[in-house]
Order: structure tokens, then C-alpha cells, then sequence
């Protein structure tokens, strides 16, 4: 930048133009100096997410059995804005990588650790695997950082906001629906007795609402008319406290009953072995009539003809 002055008064604004300039300049390179020696040590801080991994998961589980159904039988695809989209879910990856081996054994897909409990496995991620939360590339942010270096050209506060993990994991925590997805309703399922706030039941229409709005705008067609009414009567109409109503009133996902494959395995197995039993106790039946008829009873002449 080339200042052209004619006074004092702009001589002294250009030096304020170079100077604040300058001083960007320099808290960007220290920052990015202090990222480079902190990754080159290994001992790079683990982001901080304020983000509940249970509420989350309830939500999404939420999500997979009560609406992504009807959006799959329509074949629409979900906006990456929608924030029920897989994409916003900070955990998503993490719970990818879960193996529900056995009941007592759960296994991470990162490291293949074994643990007795899914909440041992979630505290694993926590402690080890961290880094791999579904936010932001970290060096997409350092390539970012070079460009407005060279550039000179952006604001303190927006490299701050850029850079900050808060921001970052921002729209990412599917916790912050749960009020718009019943998921007390879910988690609490044994009470659901609990007394109903008016402007809590308001607030949380009003994200519902917004979610129908967001994710299934009406203008893009009949699909999406049709799930936006769908999300209303499903999640929406529930958000009230007059009696009767309750969520998921369209019903969810359909699930065959680990108990009724069973049997019908066991039925299809014994039912030849069962209609083998009935023809050959028929058989002898048979057999055993034909053999009485031959036998002639002793004492008795036969008559004249």
C-alpha cells in the first residue's frame, strides 16, 4: 500500500494504516508459529466441544427410526444445510467406528481396543481419539491463515473467529434439537408424567418449525411439501400442552422381531418332519385295517351258497 500525503493529518493516518497492518501481520505469524511448535512437540491442545455425546446419539437414533424412513420412500436428499443432515453431527464418525461385538464387548474401529460398556468406549474417544471429530480441517485453517497473511486483507476478529473450535463445532451438536425431537420423550421413556411448560413447549415448536422449514422447503417440490406437512404432524404438533397428543404419531422404522425370525426358522424346519409323521401314522392306519379284514373269526362255517 502506497500513501500519498499532502498533510500532516494524512501522513499521521497513513502511518496508523501500516502500523495496524503490521501489527495483524505479526499476531497471525506468532499464532501460526505457536500452532507449528506445539504440532512439531506433539503436544497440540485437544479441542473443547460443549456438546453432549448421549443427547446427541439419542437424537440421531431419533432421526434413523422416525424420519429418515419416509425421506428414503420419497428419495429425497437432505440438504448438507439441514442440521439433521449426517454431515452436522460432530460424533458422527466416531459412532461409525463403534463394533457392538457382544453385549459386554465393544470394540473401537479406530484401534480395535476392546471395552466392557459402550460408556468406557465413549471415554476412549474422549482421551484418544479426539482429533477426530467431525469439525473443521485443521490444516484447511493453516492454509487459510497463509492466505490472509499474504493477503492482508481480513480482519483480527474474523481470524479469531476462524480459528476458534467453538465457532467451529457451531450447528454441529445434534443435543441443541433435542427439544425439537422429543428426545426426554425417548431417553425418560418409563416417566413421562412430567408437568408441561407452556413457553418451553413454544420455544421448542418454534425449532421444530424451523427445522420442517429448513430441511424440507416447500418450494422444491412435491417431496418435500410432502415431508415438510409429515415433519409438522410427526415431531411438531406434539409441542403442546394439550392432552392427547404425542410424537412420532406417524409411527418409525419397521423392525423384524428377533423373536419372530426365530420361530418361523423353527416352524419351517419341523414342518416337513410333522407332515411326515401324519402320512406315515396314516399308513399304518391304512395297513393295519387292511390286515383285520383278512383274518376270519374262528367257530363260524361259512353259509351254503
Amino acid at each position: 500500500m502506497i500513501c500519498k500525503t499532502v498533510d500532516g493529518e494524512d501522513e499521521i493516518m497513513c502511518g496508523l494504516q501500516y502500523f495496524s497492518l503490521l501489527l495483524m501481520i505479526l499476531q497471525l505469524s506468532s499464532a501460526q508459529g505457536s500452532e507449528n511448535a506445539a504440532s512439531s512437540n506433539l503436544k497440540e491442545e485437544q479441542p473443547e466441544v460443549h456438546c453432549s455425546r448421549e443427547r446427541s446419539r439419542a437424537a440421531w437414533k431419533i432421526i434413523e427410526e422416525y424420519l429418515m424412513p419416509f425421506v428414503e420412500k420419497e428419495k429425497y436428499q437432505l440438504s448438507s444445510r439441514c442440521r439433521l443432515h449426517p454431515s452436522n453431527d460432530i460424533f458422527r464418525d466416531q459412532e461409525e467406528h463403534k463394533i457392538h461385538v457382544d453385549i459386554n464387548e465393544w470394540r473401537c474401529g479406530y484401534c480395535k481396543k476392546i471395552f466392557r460398556a459402550e460408556k468406557y468406549l465413549d471415554q476412549h474417544f474422549d482421551n484418544r481419539h479426539n482429533n477426530l471429530l467431525n469439525v473443521e480441517n485443521r490444516s484447511g485453517e493453516n492454509d487459510q491463515r497463509e492466505k490472509e497473511i499474504a493477503s492482508v486483507a481480513i480482519e483480527l476478529s474474523l481470524w479469531i473467529a476462524v480459528t476458534n473450535i467453538s465457532y467451529v463445532s457451531h450447528g454441529k451438536c445434534l443435543a441443541d434439537l433435542c427439544g425439537a425431537l422429543h428426545c426426554d420423550f425417548v431417553i425418560n421413556s418409563q416417566s413421562h408424567k412430567t408437568k408441561c411448560n407452556p413457553p418451553a413447549a413454544a420455544r421448542n415448536r418454534h425449532l421444530c418449525e424451523d427445522l420442517a422449514d429448513s430441511c424440507f422447503p416447500v418450494k422444491e417440490g412435491s417431496s418435500a411439501t410432502r415431508l415438510h406437512e409429515f415433519f409438522l404432524r410427526q415431531f411438531c404438533d406434539a409441542h403442546s400442552c394439550s392432552r392427547g397428543r404425542k410424537p412420532f404419531s406417524r409411527g418409525g422404522r419397521k423392525h423384524t422381531s428377533v423373536f419372530y425370525l426365530a420361530t418361523s426358522v423353527l416352524i419351517l424346519m419341523f414342518l416337513p418332519i410333522f407332515y411326515l409323521i401324519v402320512y406315515l401314522y396314516q399308513r399304518e392306519m391304512r395297513t393295519g385295517k387292511t390286515q383285520l379284514k383278512r383274518i376270519s373269526k374262528p367257530g363260524r362255517k361259512p353259509k351254503p351258497s
